[in-house]
Formats: C-alpha cells, structure tokens, sequence
C-alpha cells in the first residue's frame, strides 16, 4: 500500500467556503414525498388518501418501449393506458418517428372472472352487483411496474398486475397474478382474446408490419385457499404472424430481472444518503435499458415516444455515451462505439458540418436546426469516452472523428476568437446568437481531452500541441466573449447580445473554467434561476429542462462548492425519486410533459463520476481525483467502476487530522492519496 500527500491553494479553500455561505440562504419548497424506498432499492406509493393522482413512466428493451400512462381516481379504481414502441419496425418515408406504436386501453383487455363477477379494470365499467372493483392498494417500481389490489368485501383475492418489456424480443407483457387470500376456494376465469392490427403494405418499410394483442395462459381454474395463478397480455409486432412463436411471459419477466440486476450490479454508490443512493441506481437502470437492437448496431436513443432507432451529438455522443465508459454495460459500450461510428460516416473532405441526429436505423439523418455546435458535442464525448473506456484499439477508432470535429470547429473561430453555430442544443427554442457559450466550453474541454488522448496513442507534438495552446487562448476568449455583469452576478451572457440570465452558464464550470465560479454560482442558486423543479432555461420563463440543472450540479461540485451543490442535489433527487412523477430524471417542461428521456440519467449518473467523486480522465490508465465529501459525511464508496481498463473500488474517507483519505482497490492492491479538502490525487492503475 503506498500513500500520497497532496495539497490545494488555501485561496481555493476561502473561495469555496464564501460560495456555499451566500448560497446556502435559498430557501427551497417543501416537499412532501408520494412514494418511498424499500429494502430492495425499490419505490412503494400506498395509496391511502392523496387521490386523484396521475403519472406516467417509459420502460425498455432491445426491440420495444413500454410507455404505462396511470391514474388513481378518488375511489382507489386506475386506469391505464400502455403505449408500446416498436423501434426495428418502420414505415416510409425514413425519419426521426417512422417507427410503428400502438396505445392499448383497459377496456380492450380480456375480462377476468372472479366467482363468476366480472372484475373491473377499466374506470369506465359501471359499478353493477356483479362486479368487482380493481382499487388499488400500492404500486411499486423498479424496473418493474407491480400494482398491487385486493378484490371482494371481505377480501376473496389478492392481485399482482405487473408492467414490462421483453429483453430481447419486440414485445411487451402484463401478468395479473391471482392469489386466494380467503379460506375457500374461489374460481377464476380469462377469456381467450386475439387482435390484430397490420400496416399499410404501400407505406410499410420492408414488409407489412402486424401488432398482435393476445391472451396467455387463459381459462378457467379453482383456486384453493393460498393458491395462485397468473393470467397474461402480451403486445407484440411480428413481420410473420403466420408462424408467430409462443410466448412464456414468466420467463421474459425473469429475463427483465436478471437484466435490471445486470445494469445495477457494477459502479455501485454507497453513501450515507439513501435517496442519492437509490436514484443513482434508478438513473443507471433508465440510461441503460433504451438501447436498441437495430440493422445499424446498437443504438442508444432518448425515448417518449418520439425518438427510437436514432442517435444525437447531444443525447447520445454528448451526455450518455461518456457514462458509459464507467458504467461496466458491456452493451452500453457497444452502443457508445457504435454512435461515433455512425457520426463518422459523415466526415467530409469540405468539412460540411455533421448531422445533428441519424436516424430510422442508420438509413436516414435530420439536420433541421444547422448546425448546433454538433461537433464540439461529438469530440468532447468522443474524447471523454475514449480516455475512460481505457482501450487503446477503440480510441485509435475514434480519433480519426475527434480530430475531424476539431478542425471543423477551428474552422469556424470568428474575430473575437470564439466558435460560432447555427444554434446550440435547444434548436432555436430560445435564442443562442452567432456564437454561443455551450458550444464554446464543449470545444475548449474537447481540445483539452484531445490533447491527453494524443499522448496516450503517441501521436506527433505537432498535433498535440497546437490542441493544448488553442484550448489555453479559448479559454481567455470565453472570458472576453462571453464574461459579463448580468443582474448584479459576474457571470457570463450566453451569446453576444444576451441581458438576461441563462441556465448555460453552468457550463464553464463543467468543463473546468473556475474564473467566474462565484457569481456563476450565486446566479445559479438565485430566484432569478433556480425554480421548484430546477433551473429555468431563462430568466423569467417558466421552461426547464433538467439536463441544464443536471450539469449545473455537476460542475458546481466540480468548482468547490460542496455544501451548496448538496442542498440542491438532495432536493432535486428526493423530488424525481420520491415526489409527484418519478422515478428518473426528465426532459423538459411544458414541452414533453416530462418525458424520461434516457440520456438526462446519464447526466444524472455523471453528477457523482465527475462532480462528487471528481474524477476526470488524463490516460487509459490514469485519472485526476478530486473528491468532495460533504461536511456531515465519512465517507462515500463507488465500487466496481469498470472504466480505465480495470475494475476498481473508489473510497473517500474523512481522517481524524481533517484531511480526505482517497483509496484505490484492485483486486488484492489497494493505494491510498491523502488530501488536503480540495485537493487532488493522481491515480494511475
């Protein structure tokens, strides 16, 4: 075991204490949490009295997306509504929707019996004597949707109604498990049903594509008193439906497990916070599962409803692809190689800009908003991605691309010294200038990556240093550019002509720029910003979109401001995990109506990578750590991060002395840096 001392600038320390002390006097809503966390890492609403309520949450699998719309009325009676995506199937003409989706309703299910009275899972059925009413007691998630009834007065049936896509097959599962909780028997019954529905052969691309919603395991049986039986729904899209395979809904439930299982067990949290702990695993389980199995590989791509089979420089090279590279998925990684690959494509010898997405399974791409900075997207997490994977072969792939990115963006620095776009990643939703800071930070911490990745595949000094020198004047040029005064905060304006306060002024924090840490972050924290769901794209407006907050919390953990970015963290955590539309981080607001959007956890994930744990990728083998463990912590652990080649335990830890204890272990070697608060270690595995 071999131990470092390593120390931080005592002016780093004060400035970090004045930020958390200004910041820290925001007062933030109380919340009142709907659900809460049980043992297994699961969420639990109990019902009870805080009826009517409404939610919806996106589920997915390698050929399908389960989209469960849900509602309690104020008698306990839901209602739902599955939308199921099917990705690999497409109509014509090849765009960014063309995949096929149906929306099945409670009324369209096979009635189920109970003693001869028909149960009423439907909220329109008229409460009659023959009825039974389905309410709800709780609903539980967890990759998994359980709702959990009795039915009968007294209670004759307890009922598990379980929510799911299929792994690997272009379907998706609803089981109701009966179980006799009386002390008689009780008879149960299914009606055998099958629909299908087939799409226009004229405008189906391929073939005719068939949806089928049919019935499994139906009929009648006596349940004895403790006895059980599962009744099942499956909606499925088949090219074939002539010789359409059987269907074993328990096994594709114990696959959607052991998968859930698979996506949780490597980069493990453990601190002394349950809510960041439990939405840290909820956030890997949504950015892992919306990958799919297409004709162009595997393709990682943001969901609701709307983008499926395609890829972005933002959602996907930019946010989630990075993640990857620490999350042990052998899948991930392959979606994430596979993105910059199908970008590469487009590399030109006119250095035209590449598309913002490629979609419909590789075969078709969008570019509607210009160019948005794309390509500083592309090479930051290209570049980040290929240091944190830690493989040499695959950045030797992906080099070619970083450096193309590169130049494209030189090639369009202006007078002042800055990139300029089209529009940035908001596509003109709000306006960006001729040059904007997003784009600018994006490129600066790209020429910064591309410089260390140089050295590790030993390329020549006249490459690599040029990338070290322009990322050193870039920086200075943000300051001039885009340094300003606004509303009182020295802070940045977000374009040339911008006098109103943005939420991408996060950015240079992000990225490693600290000149204006301070005002930045009182801006961020101020009314003027921060809202009951995080930060306003504007001042003034009531959008959000939380990939903004997610990167401010990042990047102010990054700049020192522990305590501060802790106070937000945890609220916005226990209001995603715990409060009103959970369990993942979202799109936006109004727009999208909160979608799930994949990539958003992705960034959620990397709050505590980069952010927390500080760790930032300087080799194959090697990276800078510069923890921030919260005043009323001990300790904090994420083990088994699968990234620079290895599979290792990162443990800090408080001393006695006041200082931070960083442990490495390997295997059997364990290495251990002890820091100064604020300092960093130099890890090399």
């Amino acid at each position: 075991m071999k131990v470092y001392k390593i120390k931080v600038p005592l002016i780093l320390l004060v400035l970090f204490a004045q930020i958390s002390l200004r910041a820290q006097q925001i007062a933030l809503p109380k919340q009142t949490d709907r659900w809460h966390i049980e043992h297994n890492g699961s969420i639990t609403w109990n019902i009870g009295d805080r009826i009517p309520h409404a939610d919806h949450i996106e589920m997915s699998g390698e050929k399908v997306s389960l989209w469960v719309a849900y509602s309690i009325d104020s008698s306990g009676i839901s209602k739902i509504s599955r939308t199921v995506v099917f990705p690999t199937f497409r109509m014509l003409p090849d765009d960014t929707r063309s995949h096929i989706s149906f929306t099945f309703n409670d009324n369209e299910l096979p009635r189920i019996y109970i003693n001869n009275q028909l149960l009423r899972t439907d909220i329109s059925q008229k409460e009659e004597n023959n009825t039974l009413a389905f309410r709800v007691k709780s609903i539980n998630q967890h990759g998994i949707m359980r709702i959990m009834a009795e039915v009968g007065n007294p209670a004759q049936v307890k009922i598990e109604r379980s929510l799911f896509p299929s792994v690997k097959k272009p379907m998706a599962i609803e089981e109701f498990k009966l179980t006799n909780i009386s002390d008689k028997p009780v008879t149960v019954s299914m009606e055998k049903l099958i629909r299908e529905v087939t799409t226009d052969s004229i405008r189906s691309k391929s073939s005719p594509h068939t949806v089928i919603m049919k019935s499994v395991n139906e009929g009648s049986r006596i349940l004895q008193a403790g006895g059980s039986t599962i009744f099942s729904v499956c909606y499925l899209a088949t090219d074939h439906p002539s010789s359409s395979l059987p269907v074993y809904p328990e096994e594709e439930e114990k696959a959607r497990a052991n998968r859930i299982s698979e996506i949780l067990a490597p980069l493990q949290l453990e601190t002394p916070d349950t809510i960041l702990n439990t939405e840290f695993a909820f956030a890997k389980i949504r950015a892992t599962e919306s990958i799919y199995k297409t004709k162009g590989g595997y393709m990682h791509s943001p969901g609701g409803l709307s983008y499926y089979a395609a890829i972005w420089a933002n959602d996907q090279a930019e946010y989630v692809s990075p993640y990857f590279a620490f999350s042990g998925d052998s899948i991930g990684n392959l979606s994430a190689m596979n993105c910059y690959r199908l970008f590469a494509r487009y590399m030109n010898a006119d250095y035209k800009p590449i598309p913002s997405s490629i979609v419909a399974e590789g075969d078709a791409f969008w570019n509607g908003a210009g160019d948005r900075g794309d390509q500083a997207m592309i090479a930051y997490g290209a570049s980040r991605y290929a240091l944190a994977y830690g493989n040499a072969d695959s950045a030797k792939v992906l080099w070619p691309l970083i450096t193309w990115c590169l130049e494209y963006s030189r090639r369009h620095i202006n007078e002042q010294g800055v990139v300029t776009s089209d529009a940035d990643e908001l596509e003109g939703r709000f306006p960006a200038g001729k040059a904007n800071l997003s784009t600018n930070c994006l490129y600066y911490d790209a020429l910064v990556s591309a410089a260390l990745l140089g050295k590790q595949l030993h390329m020549p000094d006249n490459q690599i240093v040029p990338y070290t020198k322009e990322a050193n004047q870039l920086k200075i040029n943000i300051d001039r550019y885009f340094g300003a005064t606004i509303e009182g905060y020295k802070t940045y304006k977000y374009y040339e002509t911008n006098s109103v306060l943005r939420a991408w002024i996060c950015m240079p924090l992000a990225m490693g720029i600290y000149d204006r840490s301070k005002g930045t972050i009182e801006a961020l924290f101020s009314p003027k910003l921060w809202t009951a769901d995080g930060l306003a794209t504007q001042e003034g407006e009531n959008t959000f979109w939380d990939r903004a907050t997610l990167y401010a919390l990042r990047g102010v953990l990054q700049a020192g401001a522990t305590e501060t970015a802790m106070t937000f963290l945890k609220y916005y955590s226990r209001r995603r995990l715990l409060g009103e539309h959970v369990p993942y981080p979202v799109e936006a607001y109004p727009e999208g109506n909160q979608r799930q959007l994949s990539a958003e956890s992705g960034l959620y994930c990397r709050i505590f990578t980069e952010g927390l744990f500080g760790i930032r990728p300087t080799g194959f083998n090697s990276f800078n750590c510069t923890p921030r463990l919260p005043d009323n912590w001990n300790q904090m652990t994420l083990r088994h991060i699968h990234s620079f080649g290895a599979d290792f335990d990162l443990k800090i830890s408080r001393q006695t002395n006041r200082k931070i204890l960083v442990s490495v272990s390997k295997g059997n070697k364990q290495h251990t840096y002890t820091l100064s608060n604020g300092g960093t270690a130099h890890i090399q595995l």
